[in-house]
């Protein structure tokens, strides 16, 4: 790569308001991440969940600027491995090659500082990735200083290989447009070195709670196709004719494979889904990304087609390998990288951009694809080995895995809070400041009390109290409860059945006066197919 200065006369505006806008359309996929995985887990698990995914914001910005992008994009050290680190925190950079990487012709002319920061985008998501595999397992300082550790080491030679025109296997021949390879394929074997490293959950996963917040994930799939744009249609770093088919070919992709998805569903589990229908549509994308600036508008709606197909049936992967990979990352992002980028041996179009090949299917042999095979091969055995030692070292010395009694709780040990508060409704102020049922009324020696148990449906309890102390009631205590079901009930989630025989109900304790009981008795059934059921039992007061 030849070193040159870009003056400022030679710099494209518009292209580079093209780049600075993709690279903040692939920030905001980081938090569309955190909530997509987020509204997967447990209510109790959603905080930290978040916080896994949005701390590489802060971490790898920084790994990113000191080390990461000098190894990745600085002056080759003549093997194609690796660079030098000539640009660390961003010296030099004034005499920094300019960015002609893989899909940038000599005509490309943006500052350096516009592609580090692009590149740096996608160096924040890949390993956030791989925390949908190991929910619910994770200790924050352990994962903060995994990610530190392995954006250096992993992720940055990794895009050197591939992005920068020195990276042995660029020379070589092989393609990846937005990172098949460098982001799905090595944060897809991250993800199954945490696994093997990490082990399995305390619950079995037939047992494992249901995604506790469907419409949380649905925003968070919204975030990430919104800003797959500026993921696929960036890579050129131009704002011409090939980021325009990478855009379409992005949405055609992500499209088609949410339809077939919801196909599949609906003929193997009894219904299409919109857990399933978003899913699809990840799947999709993800599989695309190696391809979208290198196939025609077709071959985008045919690989998506297929990467509704082949992800689909690559859920049961895990049960192959014996993993519990929570949230289907090896299925959605690991296949789907690795599915895409041998679409680029065969359905690659020299047409469609000069810089790329032809691939099998339009006269270009096998050249291309087995330098796809070699490329793969390389960036998941290097990953999955450097992941393997990285997460075992930090296991063993400051822990990275929490211990089973606190997966269900990590809410709470790692961030002494909750996601949801459901606390009780505090009373009604009327216009003169009073309220309408007050406090809790004192108990009187002596007097028969009435103890009401009610079991209501979770969706339906708010405002109880408010009501029972208004009709008379002394005292009422609300707890959250899960009650045995006659029969167990089975739930399909991306073809994992989900065995359900307890349901989340709240219970009410209230203790009220015998001429109050009729009144708080009629209160709570007001609440028609919310009350569950309710006892009356006669108390004395002490």
């Amino acid at each position: 790569m030849t070193s040159t200065t870009l003056s400022q006369d030679v710099i494209n505006t518009g292209d580079t308001a093209w780049v600075l806008v993709c690279a903040a359309l692939v920030l905001f996929m980081t938090p569309g991440l955190a909530f997509f995985y987020a509204g997967m887990v447990s209510k109790r698990n959603t905080l930290v969940m978040l916080q896994q995914n949005l701390i590489g914001l802060g971490i790898i910005s920084l790994t990113w600027f000191a080390f990461g992008y000098s190894i990745a994009f600085g002056n080759d050290r003549g093997n194609g491995i690796v660079a030098d680190l000539g640009f660390v925190a961003l010296t030099n950079i004034d005499d920094a090659p300019k960015p002609d990487l893989h899909v940038v012709t000599e005509t490309v002319a943006i500052p350096t500082l516009a592609f580090f920061a692009y590149q740096l985008m996608f160096a924040i998501i890949t390993p956030a990735l791989a925390t949908g595999a190991v929910a619910n397992r994770l200790k924050a300082f352990g994962w903060a200083v995994f990610i530190a550790i392995w954006s250096v080491i992993v992720y940055a030679p990794v895009a050197h290989w591939l992005w920068a025109p020195t990276g042995w296997l660029t020379k070589m021949g092989a393609q990846d447009w937005a990172g098949g390879m460098v982001v799905h394929a090595s944060a897809g074997a991250a993800a199954l070195g945490l696994l093997i490293v990490l082990g399995r959950r305390k619950v079995r996963p037939n047992r494992a709670p249901l995604p506790h917040s469907v419409p949380l994930v649905i925003v968070g799939a919204g975030i990430l196709w919104f800003g797959w744009f500026g993921f696929n249609a960036g890579d050129g770093l131009q704002a011409n004719g090939v980021a325009a088919q990478a855009l379409v070919n992005t949405q055609l992709a992500g499209a088609t494979a949410m339809l077939v998805w919801l196909v599949f569903e609906r003929y193997r589990e009894g219904h299409s889904t919109v857990l399933g229908a978003v899913t699809g549509a990840v799947a999709g994308l993800a599989t695309i990304t190696p391809a979208a600036g290198y196939v025609s508008s077709w071959a985008a709606v045919v690989i998506g087609a297929l990467a509704g197909v082949v992800c689909y049936l690559a859920l049961g992967l895990k049960r192959l390998l014996r993993v519990d990979d929570a949230l289907d990352v090896l299925a959605v992002h690991f296949i789907g990288g690795v599915f895409g980028t041998l679409c680029v041996g065969l359905f690659g179009e020299e047409a469609i951009n000069a810089i790329g090949r032809d691939g099998l299917f339009h006269g270009g042999g096998l050249t291309l694809l087995g330098y796809q095979v070699v490329a793969l091969a390389s960036v998941i055995a290097y990953a999955l080995v450097l992941t393997l030692v990285i997460a075992f070292a930090i296991d063993k010395t400051i822990g990275l895995r929490v211990s089973a009694e606190e997966e269900e709780h990590l809410d709470l040990s790692q961030q002494g809070m909750s996601a949801y508060h459901e606390g009780p409704t505090p009373p009604d102020p009327t216009a003169d400041g009073a309220t309408v049922s007050g406090a809790a009324k004192p108990l009187e020696p002596g007097n028969t009390l009435y103890l009401v148990t009610a079991v209501l449906d979770s969706g339906g309890a708010a405002g109880v109290e408010r009501e029972v102390l208004a009709a008379g009631a002394r005292r009422a205590m609300l707890s959250e409860v899960f009650v045995t079901t006659a029969s167990s009930v089975d739930q399909m989630v991306r073809g994992q059945k989900r065995t359900m025989d307890v349901t989340p109900r709240v219970r009410a304790e209230i203790l009220t006066p015998a001429e109050s009981l009729t009144s708080v008795r009629s209160a709570l059934s007001a609440l028609g197919d919310d009350l569950v059921e309710m006892t009356v039992v006669p108390v004395e007061s002490g």
